[in-house]
């Protein structure tokens, strides 16, 4: 038997009026809605999850900055003192301001998406139970309308007030119960949406700031340009000369030694690795060997930096060194999952030796980090560095896309995410990269 059957005629319940009010002020949304409205509830919950991330992705990346504030941010650039020393650290210091941001925009979006599926939660829970709502509430309103009778007033109808109070004291327990339970679901949903709107507010605000340090950034890279000393139209011949000789490599190692061979730019960056590699063997500076933002030259041995180089971007580890593929194929190197347009920093002082398109790996940059020892990078769209340039540990060297671009290296990982693939070369052969990276509390310490 139902309340709403079994209650013929009885009176307000004190405390239960709050309820009701709450009810009628807090409508049952139908569960999984999206900001807009969009309705997600036919959605299987990883096409809902997708839906979500990419309306929070779009909350921080289409936000861009004002004219007013662009100018100020060329302002502040063009009175930067030329000194290489000051230009560099200005450009360091950005850089990890951008990677902290894009570090705490991730997690904030993380939040948001567990938000999202507690609310969805607890609207689901209330959508299925509206019957019992309604029946409730239907219930407080009749109770409201025919009151029993009260014995002080009719002592005539006794038996009548008598058979009243026996019925309320049979269903009040279980209407009180129900009405207790959708309160606190009320309250909770009420909390949650509190708590996504100020999650929400605080992903906009990161990524105004972020979109100003990427601008920051675009202006201290183009002034870094301005400074160098190599002819623009030199250093386009080397390009194309570099982009001819990718096309005929067959290899990674056969293009390495190609460029070093036959491009100037990059035989002169392989020759001063190999001075800066004599010059540091054997020395062990103490303190940060990357402390010194005008050094032309790494500070130590690119051996001697294990367990101190950061990765070069913010992201989760899809497969590491090593580890095999849909085929079998052991990895040669770690790929990562980014976000969307992710500021990508060099991982480590050294010579750029090409920056360009190769074969099946899309966009490459190849660092000589000295001693037979370079670092390839591979996924991003823009590359923001020249061949022959000396590039400092944590220097903006490029940025990645809006999505996964194809890659020998990257294919079968599944990820819809931008993935960057780095990889560490010794002589010409891969090696596993994971001795060189820093421990997050590290990082932190450094940062």
């Amino acid at each position: 038997m139902t309340l709403f059957a079994l209650m013929t005629g009885s009176a307000m319940v004190t405390g239960v009026p709050s309820m009701s009010a709450m009810a009628t002020e807090t409508p049952v949304a139908k569960p999984d809605q999206t900001e807009t409205g969009a309705d997600l509830s036919a959605l299987a919950p990883e096409e809902r999850k997708r839906v979500r991330e990419q309306e929070l992705a779009a909350l921080s990346e289409d936000l861009s900055l004002s004219e007013t504030r662009q100018r100020e941010l060329k302002h502040q650039i063009d009175t930067i003192d030329r000194h290489r020393d000051a230009l560099n650290a200005d450009l360091l210091r950005t850089a990890q301001r951008v990677r902290s941001l894009e570090e705490e925009l991730s997690a904030t979006e993380a939040r948001l998406l567990r938000l999202h599926e507690n609310a969805d939660t607890v609207r689901a829970s209330l959508y299925e139970r509206r019957d019992v709502l309604a029946e409730v509430l239907a219930t407080l309103e009749r109770i409201g309308r025919r009151p029993p009778p009260a014995l002080a007033v009719r002592p005539e109808d006794a038996l009548g007030a008598v058979r009243s109070a026996m019925l309320l004291n049979s269903v009040m327990p279980g209407i009180h119960d129900e009405a207790e339970a959708l309160a606190v679901d009320l309250k909770e949903l009420t909390g949650l949406e509190s708590r996504i709107a100020g999650e929400r507010d605080r992903l906009k605000g990161d990524g105004t700031r972020l979109a100003e340090e990427r601008k920051r950034i675009e202006l201290l890279l183009e002034a870094k340009r301005n400074e160098a000393n190599e002819s623009r139209r030199k250093l386009a011949e080397e390009s194309k000369r570099a982009k001819e000789l990718a096309g005929k490599a067959t290899s990674l190692k056969n293009l390495i030694s190609s460029l070093e061979s036959e491009i100037e730019s990059a035989r002169k960056a392989a020759e001063a690795a190999a001075r800066a590699a004599k010059e540091n063997a054997g020395k062990r500076r103490p303190g940060d060997p990357f402390a010194d933002p005008g050094r032309l030259a790494p500070a130590v041995a690119f051996e001697d930096t294990k367990g101190r180089l950061r990765l070069p971007v913010a992201g989760a580890p899809l497969r590491s060194f090593g580890e095999e593929d849909s085929l079998g194929t052991p990895a040669e190197g770690l790929s990562i999952a980014t976000r969307n347009n992710a500021s990508v920093n060099a991982p480590v002082d050294g010579w750029v030796v090409y920056a360009g398109p190769f074969r099946s790996y899309g966009q490459l940059l190849i660092l000589n980090a000295g001693d037979g020892y370079h670092v390839l990078l591979a996924g991003m769209k823009e590359i923001d560095v020249q061949l022959g340039q000396f590039v400092l540990a944590g220097e903006p060297i490029g940025s990645m896309g809006s999505t996964q671009l194809a890659s020998a290296a990257t294919l079968d990982l599944g990820s819809t995410r931008p993935v960057l693939y780095i990889e560490f070369r010794k002589d010409g052969n891969s090696i596993d990269p994971s001795p060189w990276w820093a421990r997050p509390e590290d990082e932190k310490v450094r940062g």
